[in-house]
């Protein structure tokens, strides 16, 4: 039984590939996804695995690592680790603008998502989050919008919701401070969410969450000829950085090694990756996967 709970938010600061494993369309590499919603997301055994291998390089002992996250699966003693990671589910995702070039979209699904698991860590929120009709959106910086109220997003345009737009800035500030890691070189980006973030319909941002990703060609290099291989052209999907993602952390007291309760296990886990960039992912040689954690709670 878990008896410690926080959440981790993870903010992309470079491409993100947690692949898939099966080819759609003319993707031979795509992303995880969400089954009911289509959005992107990172696997909770992806995120896991990821820490436990950067355990002791981002700041963590090593002698914790068995008994935080399990004994290796051929060990003869095997137990289950004191620490567990839910999936990681999508809060906002960078979409290009006509106007200071990207906008933080995100929409009332994802929001309230968002707002249900910060209140099962008792950091509940008391978001008022209004509905966006398909086809126009709400935004905190009338300079993103165009004439005629506008919001030109990739080469789609948005009508802008006029009148009181106070809910939305409650819930951008609150997003800059409890996802965003608090550091100088981090100022910009949170400045940033609190003024573009952009709330589209939940349709609309289904859309972009599908469609804007990044999508990169990859060439195999035949070793004799120094050209490309006969079949060697493969396209590979990513989420672009700038993108944010929430997932929840679980602890329990430890079953192998020096015993811990739940509650010395979760500082354990939360010292070593709060604030922290970690590799999640394939690609780690060409600079994927790095994103930053902030723990909220715990």
């Amino acid at each position: 039984m878990f008896e410690s709970k926080a959440m981790m938010f993870l903010y992309a600061v470079s491409p993100v590939h947690l692949g898939a494993g099966t080819a759609t369309g003319i993707i031979d590499n795509p992303i995880q996804r969400e089954r009911h919603t289509n959005h992107p997301c990172f696997a909770g055994s992806g995120i896991k695995g990821a820490v436990r291998h950067g355990f002791e390089a981002i700041g963590g002992e090593h002698t914790l690592i068995k008994q935080l996250f399990g004994p290796e699966p051929k060990a003869e003693n095997l137990y289950a680790g004191a620490v567990s990671f839910g999936d990681g589910q999508l809060v906002a995702f960078p979409v290009r603008c006509l106007r200071n070039g990207y906008v933080y979209a995100t929409c009332p699904q994802a929001l309230a998502r968002t707002q249900r698991l910060l209140g099962l860590v008792r950091k509940a929120q008391d978001w008022r989050i209004e509905t966006v009709q398909r086809g126009s959106c709400t935004v905190l910086n009338s300079d993103l919008a165009a004439k005629a109220k506008l919001l030109h997003l990739e080469a789609f345009e948005y009508q802008t919701n006029g009148g009181d737009v106070e809910w939305l800035r409650h819930i951008a500030e609150a997003l800059a401070d409890l996802a965003m890691p608090q550091d100088n070189g981090y100022a910009f980006f949170r400045e940033k969410l609190k003024e573009d973030l952009v709330v589209l319909s939940d349709t609309d941002f289904a859309y972009f969450s599908e469609h804007a990703t990044l999508v990169e060609p990859h060439v195999r290099i035949d070793d004799e000829t120094g050209t490309a291989a006969e079949g060697g052209l493969f396209y590979t999907e990513n989420l672009p950085p700038e993108s944010l993602l929430i997932a929840p952390i679980f602890a329990s007291q430890t079953r192998g090694g020096n015993a811990m309760t739940a509650a010395e296990v979760m500082p354990k886990i939360k010292n070593a990756i709060d604030g922290k960039v970690l590799q999640i992912g394939g690609d780690a040689t060409t600079g994927r996967g790095l994103v930053v954690a902030r723990i909220v709670g715990g």
